[in-house]
């Protein structure tokens, strides 16, 4: 009790709430306030009011065992705001406009949400034919590229735990709407390193996806690129492969900077 009072009163009052999220980003998993104040070293009721209030105001949520928490919508927003500051955006644009000139096709960078992944950035094709997507944009897990090699980072407990309770919507003919094919497609993308979507979110449409790491080897967004099956086939955007992995290398360290 000693130790954890000298503790407590070492963290300055205005700091332990940021230390808490700064905890709950870095373990990257759904953590019980016993588990975050074991590096913390908070009192008990110091770090489950801490808790408490953050969920109260949105920027944790509890996760279904009703005992663990997770980022909160707030959270998660500030996240996707500080990766679009200006002086980040405008180097991750510039990054994004000479992978576009390079392939000639529409380049995006993609976060995951709760309900899919969210366009954060995206770098149009000068071809009059292209694809709509903007900023802002939610699509699927399950059948586009981003989601696709966001659903590959999940722990297989956990993925299998989605696959079973997610509506897996067709989209197209090309869609895969049964567990198990999903999850036959995720289990490649693991060995492959990326992912594609092979007209299974819109007819005449194909996509690949390479990750965007963090500093501790974790996604943290996606990029990729897509164009319509008119111009381009998929083995020709695979093609494109080992230049859309510089990029992401490239906005990695701009991110981490």
């Amino acid at each position: 009790m000693a130790d954890a009072s000298a503790t407590d009163k070492s963290i300055p009052t205005n700091l332990r709430l940021l230390l808490l999220l700064e905890e709950i980003a870095t373990v990257g998993v759904p953590v019980t306030p016993t588990a975050a104040n074991e590096v913390l070293g908070l009192p008990k009721a110091t770090v489950h009011r801490l808790f408490h209030r953050l969920e109260q105001e949105g920027f944790l949520q509890r996760d279904i065992d009703g005992r663990s928490y997770s980022a909160g919508l707030r959270l998660r927003k500030m996240a996707v705001n500080v990766l679009s500051s200006s002086r980040v955006r405008s180097v991750r644009l510039a990054v994004l406009n000479a992978l576009t000139e390079d392939i000639g096709e529409t380049c995006n960078i993609a976060t995951p949400e709760r309900d899919g992944m969210v366009y954060l950035d995206r770098v149009e094709t000068k071809w009059p034919l292209r694809i709509q997507l903007p900023i802002g944009t939610t699509v699927p897990f399950h059948c586009t590229a981003s989601g696709k090699m966001y659903l590959s980072t999940l722990a297989p407990r956990m993925l299998s735990k989605y696959l079973s309770a997610a509506i897996l919507d067709q989209h197209t003919p090309k869609t895969l709407t049964q567990p198990e094919d999903v999850h036959r497609e995720i289990e490649k993308i693991r060995v492959n390193g990326y992912s594609t979507d092979n007209e299974e979110f819109m007819d005449g449409m194909v996509a690949i996806a390479v990750p965007i790491m963090d500093d501790l080897g974790r996604m943290m967004s996606t990029l990729s690129v897509h164009a319509p099956t008119q111009r381009i086939s998929m083995s020709e955007l695979q093609g494109h492969l080992d230049r859309l992995v510089r990029a992401a290398t490239d906005l990695s360290e701009i991110a981490l900077r």
